[in-house]
């Protein structure tokens, strides 16, 4: 990809200077927002987008056409819902299919595919390093529709009034720059405090057949709307914005039968939970998982967006449900997207070839696993991974066998994953119970509402009011807490051991509040409201009571709610509503030379003319390395426009197997470093280094930093035993090499500072990845001893461009120069 300017400094990098700009559109409103007014009525029709219906409605003409010609390539293979959508995206579909797939009968898991995705959606933090990128290729406006949604960077303290002025002004020069580029380039421009991206695009851009590419994991939340939806990192998102096809390696199709209906106090969050634990954080990598099954039809359209946001945790690549008319088209059209539903239901019931939105007939899955929901309990995942899954029934014991705390500090709700009107005033219900007893919250009840909509929505309906009179804290429309931005008032110290309960999507070690000892379990939002109540985590409000001060004992009902507000969805402020996206070629893009916070590019260099020789191993990573521990959260997301500043914390949670220390590693003359100083150091010497892991590699977010700091630190490879599907992908566009042991065992050769040299790689790479073997020499340190490690790769014919060219930027700007 691209380099940058680097600074000098010990640590987090300092402050960002003040800036030479003028305040955005966010901050200059800030005495209005301290008010937070309640939507009107006269409010209540209009819809959040900037842009028209039209301009968010699929292509479905140009789909349905590509659809007939996949059907003349393939005439006789039924097709999954979620092979219609992609394939109705090919570049070129005869070239996609039939190549490399025995005529078309072997495509998943073997073809590599060239989609045209329909719009890229990024939130703050990756959207700095996708346009820094973009900006590279010098065009007028982006290829596609797009948006970015301030979502990420505001931090959760005290509450929305306070903490939503306080991260707009610390965050003022990143915020001027992302709104002078989308002037620039013509791409919807999300305030923050407008909403979190993921509520935000299943509000407005989500439909029914769409292909959107995301710049975060979680982008899969748009499946609940039947739409392809896929999490990437910034160097894909610029494939799709400049109209270059976007490479996949054609997924496997896993289908989950859904069958009876959810009841009592199961939600669709419990499906999630349960499969999770079935999948493991595994079980999902290169497939797509698809829902199927009568007991679709009891799912509402918001909670099949929850399923489909925790799919990341399994690792899919995405996850998919049918056009279900009971559900979209009532939340279509309270979305103020009629047209879009009309449209889609007129396609899914139509006969034959023409039938974009529906399983065909006999398509045949994978695998398929298959979920009862009225036998479905509610069950808690945790902590410190998302597939640790107990039912409810039985976590009071988990609680006692692993010692888990008996109390918690906090209870979470909302997010991404579960901030909808359903979620909400399921919640509510409980607290109303509680309230009408005399009861408050034990635990430290926090609420994130997903959108400015839905917090209009529930403060114009009550049940805002209800939380807050409970003693609830109502945090900014954004991600706060759940993805680190979150300053704990509590007490509690780094270190020490603690926990709380969130229905978020992810509770990786130190992901929520910096601390590895933070135990997050996650739960329905139901479940995290009313063990709120008892403050311990052995409470099972489904059989357990409260002792109430007069001697009785409480003890709640299960929780009731409402899909879709009856009184319809109101606007919310009218200050959160996106900009024009309408390009401005005459607007500049704000960047301060002088700034900490940001920093023009400059490409990285191309792959050597011959093999990489005389590399050393920076670390043995052990255990778990997901792109938390890569490329931490929180205090760092500040400096993702910054590549140089924010390296300095590259792998600083990784577990160096030699030393069995968190971020410590030793040089070749004993002398003792963090990793990124190691890192640093070797970088100044010109030394290129790799990476040894285990499995799973790169897991978690879509963070593209996790591949891009070590690349710039001079990280030329990542050996381990498996990767995660985005993070693999991140390292190649990056030119970085993603190899596998070919024997697994062949970790435990490796230590720190042996070294390393590739034979066979640069032929491999010049074949466009179509054959050779490839090896590794290995030099131990100290003794001098060699020997050979057989290892794997998974390189196409581009992507093996992309490594050559440096990274996959350089090459499309290459390409950009001759075309020209």
């Amino acid at each position: 990809m691209l380099a940058a300017r680097r600074t000098v400094g010990n640590g987090l990098p300092a402050k960002p200077k003040s800036s030479i700009f003028a305040l955005p559109r966010s901050l200059l409103q800030l005495v209005h927002l301290q008010q937070r007014n309640l939507a009107s009525a006269a409010l209540q029709s209009a819809t959040p987008a900037a842009s028209d219906v039209a301009s968010r409605t699929p292509p479905y003409t140009r789909l349905l056409k590509r659809l007939h010609e996949v059907r003349r390539l393939l005439p006789t293979r039924p097709l999954t819902l979620a092979e219609k959508i992609l394939f109705s995206h090919l570049d070129n579909a005869e070239e996609s299919l039939l190549e490399g797939t025995s005529n078309g009968s072997n495509i998943r898991g073997n073809a590599t595919i060239k989609l045209k995705p329909d719009r890229v959606a990024m939130q703050d933090a990756s959207a700095q390093m996708a346009l820094l990128q973009f900006m590279t290729c010098d065009l007028p406006s982006t290829a596609v529709p797009a948006s970015i949604h301030c979502d990420h960077m505001i931090v959760g303290e005290k509450g929305a009034d306070t903490d939503l002025p306080n991260s707009i002004i610390g965050n003022k020069e990143v915020y001027d720059f992302l709104e002078s580029a989308a002037k620039r380039y013509g791409i919807e421009f999300w305030p923050p405090g407008a909403g979190i991206i993921h509520q935000a695009v299943l509000e407005n851009y989500a439909a029914p057949g769409l292909m959107m590419l995301g710049t975060d994991s979680h982008t899969p939340n748009a499946g609940g709307l039947g739409a392809i939806a896929i999490g990437v990192g910034g160097a894909d998102a610029v494939d799709a914005l400049v109209d270059a096809p976007w490479e996949l390696k054609a997924p496997k199709v896993r289908g989950v039968r859904l069958e009876g209906k959810l009841s009592g106090w199961a939600s669709p969050k419990d499906v999630i939970l349960h499969l999770a634990g079935k999948l493991t954080v595994r079980g999902g990598t290169g497939y797509i998982i698809e829902y199927t099954g009568p007991g679709v039809q009891s799912l509402s359209c918001t909670g099949m967006a929850t399923i489909c946001n925790m799919g990341a945790e399994m690792g899919a690549t995405t996850s998919i449900f049918p056009f279900t008319p009971s559900a979209h088209v009532p939340y279509l059209q309270s979305t103020h997207r009629g047209p879009i539903a009309e449209q889609a239901a007129a396609i899914a019931s139509s006969p034959g070839p023409h039938n974009l939105l529906v399983a065909d007939v006999g398509a045949e899955y994978d695998d398929e696993v298959v979920i009862n929901l009225s036998e479905l309990e509610p069950h808690i995942n945790g902590p410190f991974t998302p597939d640790l899954s107990t039912p409810l029934s039985v976590f009071k014991e988990a609680v006692k066998t692993n010692e888990w705390p008996e109390t918690f500090g906090a209870g979470l709700i909302g997010s991404c994953t579960n901030s909808s009107y359903a979620d909400m005033t399921r919640a509510e219900s409980l607290v109303q119970q509680a309230s009408a007893a005399g009861l408050k919250p034990k635990a430290d009840f926090f609420i994130t509402p997903g959108s400015e909509q839905i917090r209009a929505t529930v403060s114009r309906d009550g049940t805002m009011e209800t939380f807050e009179q409970a003693g609830g804290v109502v945090l900014a429309n954004a991600c706060g807490p759940c993805i680190g931005q979150w300053s704990r008032t509590d007490g509690v110290e780094k270190g020490e051991n603690n926990a709380i309960f969130s229905s978020y999507n992810r509770n990786f070690p130190g992901r929520n509040d910096g601390n590895r000892k933070t135990m997050n379990f996650l739960a329905s939002p139901e479940l995290v409201t009313a063990m709120s109540y008892s403050g311990r985590t052995d409470f099972n409000p489904m059989v357990d009571s409260i002792p109430l001060p007069d001697g009785q004992d409480f003890r709640f009902q299960p929780p009731t709610g409402s899909d879709i507000p009856s009184a319809g969805f109101a606007a919310g402020d009218p200050l959160f509503r996106p900009t024009e996206p309408t390009p401005d070629p005459s607007a500049s893009v704000a960047i301060d030379p002088n700034s900490d916070r940001l920093a023009v590019l400059e490409p990285f260099e191309p792959f050597p003319q011959g093999e990489l020789e005389g590399m050393k191993v920076l670390v043995r990573v052990k255990g778990q390395c997901t792109t938390d521990t890569i490329s931490a959260a929180g205090p760092w997301l500040k400096y993702k426009g910054h590549l140089p500043n924010i390296s300095e914390n590259t792998l600083i949670g990784a577990i160096s197997a030699d030393t069995g220390a968190v971020n410590t590693v030793t040089d070749v003359d004993g002398s003792s470093h963090t990793i990124p100083e190691l890192a640093t150091k070797w970088k100044q010497q010109q030394q290129p280094w790799i990476v040894v892991a285990e499995h799973n590699y790169g897991e978690g977010s879509a963070r593209e930093h996790a591949a891009l700091q070590p690349r710039y630190l001079g990280c030329r490879v990542v050996l381990s035993k498996s990767f995660a599907r985005i993070h693999e992908t991140n390292l190649k566009k990056q030119g970085v090499v993603p190899l596998t042991f070919a024997n697994e065992e062949d970790y435990d050769k490796l230590h720190g500072c042996d070294e390393v040299s590739t034979e066979g790689l640069y032929d491999v790479l010049q074949n466009g990845g179509s054959s050779g073997n490839v090896n590794l020499l290995v030099k131990q340190k100290g003794t001098g001893a060699e020997f050979r490690i057989p290892v794997k790769h998974t390189l196409s014919k581009d992507q093996s461009g992309f490594i050559l060219a440096g990274s996959a930027l350089n090459l499309l700007s290459q390409r950009g120069k001759d075309g020209a």
